[in-house]
């Protein structure tokens, strides 16, 4: 092994796209962090975890209220997309940022860029929505789960079709996230679980059913389907 491999930047592995999604989810934590100990906002900096959370955070109710009065102001329609950004704390925000690289990574490396954060998008806001429709819920949603969980839907969508092109059981193609959903279960079971996995669940959802379009050659694939109808 050469000098220079010793030497190189370990984020080159890692596809742009993927990168900027982790470093712009890591600087606004670090923003939060410094907060706390008053290096950024001085005595308000405390604050700033707070104040993002009420401003960027996915709020049933508000939604609800939105729906009811018709009315759908593009700042709040933001909160659709924004609550994958912030996160209840370093611990939270690390174990997203985790699957991110690990998951964009693979999935980054046979979809177009756009085609991450289009993933990223579609599954935050279908995650936000259908967390929305359950009854009686008062928590707002945080965090990029529903987003990675799309991500995780995108990689399904690969193994999917890996088997299909092998002639083996696609059914395989959903251990991960069968897996994912059972750790979610147990500790639901033992330390009180939250509807959030509602959110995480239609994130992979939406992420595997956009691979169809958004995969390479997924969008004349369903426009040649649509001619033979």
């Amino acid at each position: 092994m050469s000098l220079s491999d010793h030497n190189s930047n370990p984020f080159n592995a890692l596809p742009p796209v993927v990168v900027a999604l982790a470093v712009a989810i890591f600087a606004i934590e670090l923003l939060f962090q410094a907060g706390t100990i008053g290096v950024v906002g001085g005595a308000r900096g405390v604050g700033l975890r707070i104040e993002a959370l009420n401003g960027f955070a996915f709020s049933p109710q508000l939604w609800d209220r939105m729906v009811e009065v018709g009315q759908f102001p593009p700042r709040q329609l933001l909160r659709l997309v924004s609550y994958s950004f912030v996160h209840l704390g370093f611990t939270h925000m690390l174990f997203v940022v985790v699957f991110l690289l690990a998951m964009g990574k693979l999935v980054a490396e046979s979809f177009a860029a756009w085609a991450v954060l289009a993933v990223w998008a579609v599954s935050s806001i279908a995650g936000a929505l259908i967390y929305g429709l359950v009854p009686r819920v008062e928590t707002a949603l945080v965090g990029g789960y529903p987003a990675v969980y799309g991500l995780i839907g995108c990689y399904t969508f690969l193994m999917w079709t890996g088997l299909g092109a092998l002639g083996e059981q696609r059914i395989r193609a959903f251990t991960l996230i069968a897996f994912l959903l059972g750790i979610q279960l147990v500790f639901g079971l033992f330390f009180g679980g939250s509807t959030a996995w509602v959110a995480d669940l239609s994130g992979f959802v939406a992420g595997f059913l956009l691979s169809f379009v958004v995969s390479p050659g997924g969008w004349g694939r369903v426009m040649a389907k649509l001619r033979q109808r």
